[in-house]
């Protein structure tokens, strides 16, 4: 068995690491590659998909390989996004496993939902499409800053946070390797109330969580996310014949 990363810049991801930690672990007979696209056209061109059971799909082509489908599952579609592709009966079957990712670790960071009052998604690209689809079921509210939306960082750093404790970002600011970014959001105003969630996972502690710590937030990287939606991938590649 096959199965592929879909990305751009991937070269430093965890998960063909962890999937092929997995195999070797439990003796199952299966390789995972990265496959990088310098555009998501290249999908149709450079891959041969009858090679692969299934592939996750990760920035910047969650919402892109859409298109190159047969069908989404329900979740995907109510979604908008996709991180993970079953080959199913000869069609490619889009599925949304970030959000129990998310949904999961979330809740491990922040132990009750009644512990938060709204939440600041920073980002609103495909990542960040599951964190709201989470957040709406959870009944959280939660207000977008995006550079180009209603509400931008320079609009957040004069308003601040207000009520609202829980903070996630969903930016590539600070992964690796340009360690050295991060947000521009009121770090000063942080305090022992927050939680900080990053959906980076390398580096482990991002300038965007060290700065929270450093003000008594209780944070979490992406790590636990990773894993979580990687296994619901799994099981969703183990159940098709």
């Amino acid at each position: 068995m096959k199965f592929g990363l879909i990305g751009k810049s991937i070269e430093h991801s965890f998960s063909p690491i962890y999937f092929n930690n997995k195999f070797k672990k439990e003796g199952i007979s299966a390789t995972y590659e990265r496959l990088p696209l310098n555009d998501i056209s290249e999908f149709d061109t450079k891959i041969d998909k009858n090679l692969f059971k299934g592939f996750n799909v990760t920035i910047p082509y969650k919402t892109q390989i859409i298109s190159y489908l047969d069908r989404l599952s329900e979740g995907a579609s109510r979604i908008g996004a996709v991180n993970t592709i079953a080959m199913e009966h000869n069609q490619l079957v889009g599925y949304n496993t970030d959000a129990i990712g998310f949904e999961t670790s979330l809740l491990e960071l922040i132990e009750d939902v009644q512990n938060i009052r709204g939440a600041i998604v920073l980002g609103n690209g495909g990542a960040a499409k599951a964190v709201f689809y989470i957040l709406e079921s959870l009944g959280i509210p939660y207000l977008i800053i995006s550079r180009s939306g209603i509400h931008d960082y320079k609009w957040l750093n004069l308003h601040g946070f207000g009520d609202y404790n829980l903070i996630i970002n969903t930016t590539p600011l600070g992964m690796f390797p340009h360690v050295d970014a991060c947000p521009d959001i009121p770090y000063h105003t942080l305090n022992e109330k927050f939680f900080l969630f990053d959906l980076i996972y390398n580096p482990k502690e991002s300038l965007f969580l060290s700065f929270g710590k450093q003000h008594g937030a209780r944070t979490q990287n992406g790590l636990k996310m990773l894993e979580y939606q990687a296994e619901a991938a799994w099981t969703i590649w183990n159940r098709i014949e």
